[in-house]
């Protein structure tokens, strides 16, 4: 064997520290289902019903949701997708090469204490669903106020730890089975309850128009009015929110570690069904649930927690709801931060960190001030980690185009990068800064601090030796590159491509589980469209509430199979 054919050094490596192989890069399919698997969750529920207590208009919302998305999704596609398509590699892989190991270290402890407090959040939601169920009361304190709430959440968390501990197959498995039902399952609980809000406001079950549609929300929804009797948020901040409440995955670039197996950067586009489906049609649909709801039970929404919600939108389906969207992001989250333990603490396996997070993310989610303050704790964590995308972003887009070597930092074998670890500080402080002077909405205050990063970083890593150029560095970096794609490809050549099951009855179960999700559309619909008074209406809606629920059992346990029948088949 030849130097240039020994791989010796390669097969040492975790596979996640080299770039993606060309045999597992995905098409856009993929991403348009993972996307809108990760943003239909329960973090839906307590933004939909923020937005209507920190009191936006009716249009406010419609347009200022659509336009915020609609710039998030762009973010993806021309700050996300083009690093990881060109790299190949996760933002850990990446920030290690050209920050060192301090930064790395620094960074992953930023994502542990974020991705916990994320995961805290929806586990505490999964509780409040089975609180209702016990005729707990509402966890409307910032400290609990029940023991055997403490006790309920304990046992929702330690589910979500187990799930946890499976690793990423298991997340995305659990992920993509929900995804479709909790779509339909948003979509269905709006339509059940805009009949109530209707006979309040209007006096009938269905606005005659889009005119009355507006005046309605307007009235009972979405009124101007914050909780507080004062005039609420307008256009401007509704798309800062929108663009802001996911900072972290695509200006702060963790979404790299998604995208680098997508075989073109075009399909960064492909994280409209998430912003579309979670984060247009699901936060208004949670407004509407929760205004809805507060009518039935005659209480304000803020008295109301999304187990509440939940119930009064679609029976005891809603109880399954608010646990499956708490599981589906808590358990995504806790994969992460156990992860990023894991990259800490590399003496130890990632299920032993996971298991020690978790249990801290348990203790934490015992206090519901942390979902309750969902909405800044996500701006104030893309805060956080923005201005270690602008690093990255930096490196890869600016250096090459002013002459600065990219790797500069990789090259000289520095363990340690000041200006990184410099130039995050400097823009943190710059960040928080102009949120204490109160310059600007905080929802916009990740633009200016990316930027001021940006150009830190740039001046300092010039004076540090981004200036020099390493012919001798740049073209073993080009040979080992070379090396890296041979023995990818000759490992290809090796590995058995997995099995489709294409058999009758996983085909079946497939169509019986569309079928079980098309009839809770169809339930919801007649709730609408067909309750021409209040007591059609409430009959309808008891219909609606029993047979959704039997449609849930039938989509989850076909859903399943199809799965377990899927599985065996590729490992036969």
């Amino acid at each position: 064997m030849s130097a240039n054919t020994d791989y010796s050094a390669l097969k040492k490596l975790n596979e996640e520290q080299l770039p993606v192989a060309k045999n597992k890069l995905h098409d856009w399919t993929h991403f348009a289902g993972l996307y809108a698997a990760e943003h239909v969750a329960a973090t839906e529920f307590v933004i939909g019903a923020t937005f209507v207590a920190l009191g936006a208009k009716t249009m406010d919302i419609i347009l200022g949701l659509l336009i915020g998305n609609v710039l998030a999704v762009l973010s993806w596609t021309f700050i996300t997708s083009p690093i990881a398509v060109d790299t190949r590699l996760s933002l850990y892989t990446y920030l290690n090469k050209i920050a060192g190991d301090s930064m790395t270290k620094l960074y992953n402890w930023a994502n542990v204490i974020i991705f916990s407090v994320i995961s805290a959040a929806m586990i505490t939601v999964s509780a409040t669903a089975v609180r209702f169920a016990f005729d707990i009361p509402a966890q409307l304190n910032w400290y609990p106020t029940n023991m055997w709430f403490v006790v309920i959440v304990f046992c929702v968390g330690l589910v979500v730890v187990s799930i946890a501990l499976y690793g990423f197959n298991a997340v995305s498995e659990f992920s993509g089975i929900c995804a479709p039902w909790l779509f339909v399952m948003f979509s269905s609980g709006a339509m059940v309850l805009l009949p109530a809000l209707s006979l309040d406001v209007l006096g009938t079950t269905l606005p005659s128009g889009w005119n009355e549609l507006i005046s309605l929300g307007d009235q009972s929804i979405w009124t101007g009015i914050n909780s507080s009797g004062e005039p609420g948020i307008g256009l401007i901040e509704v798309i800062g929110f929108a663009w802001a409440a996911n900072t972290i995955t695509h200006f702060g670039l963790i979404d790299m570690a998604l995208l680098r197996f997508a075989k073109k950067k075009s399909y960064g586009l492909a994280t409209s069904t998430g912003m579309m489906f979670g984060h247009f049609v699901a936060w208004i649909a949670a407004g509407i649930m929760g205004a809805g709801a507060a009518v039935i039970i005659g209480k304000t929404i803020v008295e109301l927690d999304p187990g509440d919600v939940a119930f009064y939108a679609l029976g005891w389906s809603g109880f399954v709801i608010v646990i499956v969207a708490g599981w589906t992001t808590a358990i995504t989250n806790l994969y992460r931060a156990g992860l990023a333990a894991q990259a800490i603490f590399h003496r130890h396996s990632r299920k032993k960190t996971t298991i020690v997070v978790g249990i801290i993310t348990i203790a934490i989610a015992c206090f519901p001030f942390v979902f309750s303050q969902i909405l800044p704790l996500l701006t104030y964590a893309g805060l956080l980690v923005v201005p270690v995308g602008a690093i990255v972003f930096a490196e890869h887009q600016i250096f090459p185009r002013i002459g600065y070597t990219r790797y500069w930092s990789s090259y000289r074998n520095l363990t340690f990068s000041t200006p990184a670890i410099a130039s995050w500080g400097l823009g943190l402080v710059f960040g928080f800064g102009l949120n204490a002077l109160n310059v600007m909405s905080f929802f916009y205050l990740f633009i200016p601090t990316w930027m001021f990063t940006i150009i830190v970083y740039t001046v300092l890593a010039g004076k540090y030796g981004a200036k020099n150029k390493y012919p001798e560095a740049k073209e073993k970096e080009k040979l080992r590159n070379e090396k890296i794609i041979a023995y990818q490809e000759e490992k290809s050549q090796t590995e058995t491509k997995q099995k489709k099951d294409t058999t009758l009855f996983t085909k079946v179960l497939k169509i019986v589980s569309l079928i079980a999700l098309v009839i809770t559309l169809i339930l919801a619909g007649i709730v609408l469209f067909s309750s021409a008074n209040e007591n059609i209406y409430i009959e309808n809606r008891e219909t609606f509430y029993t047979y959704a629920f039997i449609c849930t059992v039938v989509y989850f346990v076909t859903s399943y199979g199809a799965l377990l029948r899927g599985k065996s088949i590729k490992s036969s």
